[in-house]
């Protein structure tokens, strides 16, 4: 064989070679991605729940506020499940205060709820927005690969 030909073939075994390269960081960089987008909807899901859970826990503590607000206007209560409870724990403070020193422990619980929502939703979209730049750059990369690959391919045309 001439040595042209042999060059040729030597080139075309390392295009190869290359291109094999190339595909196993395609497929490492899929699985990177695939992992990714697989901690973001567990994160995300994560904190949808807790966030749910939190204003139920708010909506909870309002309705028991109002309940607790009703009954000392003389109203009438919802249910009577929480009505009794309510009158129980109504029962155990004899005194005005103590249902006032009750009232602003409620609030202060609502309002440390609040804030706990409040940072849940705020870690919630920090952590959105770094696995958005993660999934991005991984994006970015496949482009590259993807491109190398169609360099590739176009100089073995040419051979």
């Amino acid at each position: 064989m001439s040595d042209a030909v042999v060059q040729w073939i030597e080139e075309i075994q390392g295009l190869k070679q290359h291109l094999a390269e190339l595909q196993k960081e395609r497929d490492a960089a899929h699985e990177k991605e695939a992992n990714w987008r697989k901690l973001y909807s567990t994160e995300a899901k994560q904190r949808r729940t807790e966030a749910r859970l939190a204003q139920e826990e708010i909506e909870r503590l309002q309705a028991e506020i109002a309940q607790l607000q009703t009954k000392g206007r003389g109203g009438n209560l919802n249910s009577l499940e929480a009505g009794a409870k309510v009158e129980q724990e109504i029962a155990g403070l004899e005194t005005r205060e103590k249902l006032k020193q009750k009232l602003a422990e409620v609030i202060q619980e609502r309002d440390r709820l609040a804030e706990a929502l409040k940072t849940e939703q705020e870690k919630h979209a920090q952590t959105r927005k770094s696995l958005t730049g993660v999934i991005g750059e991984t994006i970015d990369q496949l482009a590259k690969v993807k491109g190398s690959k169609n360099e590739g391919l176009q100089m073995k045309e040419q051979v």
